[in-house]
């Protein structure tokens, strides 16, 4: 329930702008060139300018950079296995071992938030089947394009940024052991396999959030950010549904859709780090408003669909967080429930 100001609010103000304009920018041209289907993948490789708000001038490239081609592959890994046949089920395995491999990424490369699971949510957006060599690739060339639009905007506006914050931010972190790497993807496979296969066998249409809401979670740095991201989302997610819900039962068009992804993407990057649950509330219509757009449906469930999904992903990500916790993370757990204690 606490609400922090982040520091520096000026940050998250550039990167906020800096996510919109771009994914303003992939929406508008692609929705008037040749390949209107496309629309909602240059948005997916917009989202690279989502990283490294906090990092030197030169280090944010770098990682922008690194995340653009992340997202790329995770558009065209899955793709290529969907156009090799295979079957629902052994999608959502591909989805649960991109989030173990993502994860594994973001450690290794230093990426910071949001973690793994942007890339998780570019992995599920291609969930559905591929029936031609010409899908794969134009997928694939439109998320790239996304990312280098992101790249060069941040290139540009990256000055806009607090200097004195991204002077004096640490230098990267030395990431952990691969022993370590390995054991805490392994939970978020096995998490988001389990989860995404509950949700498809429940007959859901979208199982990759189930398995984007228990990566969330379990991605979390100690036990207690675990559990209180769970209750967070939970809540987030059911009240932006209902925001969505409302948008999408008036019937908008195109450019009303953009707008309103546009103006959450912005206000999510400026109040998530006030607090989790407030940004969920605003960066969930911003992804099924995305998702509406790639794929519109009249009288969708689509937002019903996203809170289960999410409760179901939460809540295993809650369980197994506490099945694979190490005796490190339930002593921390220990001593800051006893410096609480203390304070009161």
């Amino acid at each position: 329930m606490i609400v922090a100001t982040p520091p520096p609010l000026r940050n998250a103000c550039v990167a906020g702008f800096q996510a919109a304009l771009a994914i303003l920018i992939a929406l508008a041209l692609t929705h008037v060139s040749p390949w209107p289907q496309l629309v909602g993948f240059p948005a997916l490789g917009a989202l690279a300018a989502l990283f490294g708000r906090y990092a030197s001038l030169q280090r944010r490239r770098k990682i922008v950079f690194i995340c653009g081609a992340l997202l790329t592959a995770g558009v065209f890994i899955p793709s290529l296995v969907s156009l090799a046949g295979a079957a629902p089920a052994a999608m959502v395995v591909v989805l649960a071992l991109s989030a173990g491999a993502f994860t594994i990424a973001v450690s290794t490369w230093g990426l910071g938030g949001p973690g793994a699971v942007i890339f998780v949510f570019a992995a599920g957006a291609v969930m559905g089947p591929v029936d031609a060599w010409q899908t794969v690739v134009e997928r694939t060339v439109a998320t790239g394009l996304g990312a280098l639009l992101a790249f060069t905007i941040c290139a540009l506006t990256d000055r806009l940024r607090s200097r004195e914050a991204a002077g004096s931010a640490p230098p990267a972190l030395k990431p952990p052991p691969m022993s370590h790497q390995l054991v805490v993807a392994g939970r978020i496979t096995l998490g988001a396999a389990i989860v995404a296969g509950i949700s498809h066998a429940a007959g859901w249409h979208y199982p990759a959030w189930a398995a984007i809401g228990a990566t969330a979670v379990m991605q979390g740095t100690h036990l207690h950010v675990t559990m209180n991201r769970s209750l967070q989302r939970m809540a987030g997610t059911v009240l932006g549904a209902c925001i969505v819900w409302a948008i999408l039962a008036q019937d908008p068009g195109f450019w009303a859709v953009a707008a309103a992804i546009v103006l959450f993407q912005f206000i999510t990057e400026v109040i998530i780090g006030y607090n989790y649950a407030l940004g969920q509330i605003t960066i969930t219509p911003m992804a099924l408003l995305m998702t509406h757009l790639a794929a519109p449906v009249a009288a969708s469930n689509m937002p019903v669909e996203r809170v289960l999904d999410t409760i179901v992903g939460a809540a295993l990500g809650i369980v197994f967080a506490l099945i694979f916790s190490t005796v490190d993370d339930r002593a921390y757990l220990a001593r800051r429930r006893r410096k609480m204690q203390a304070r009161r």
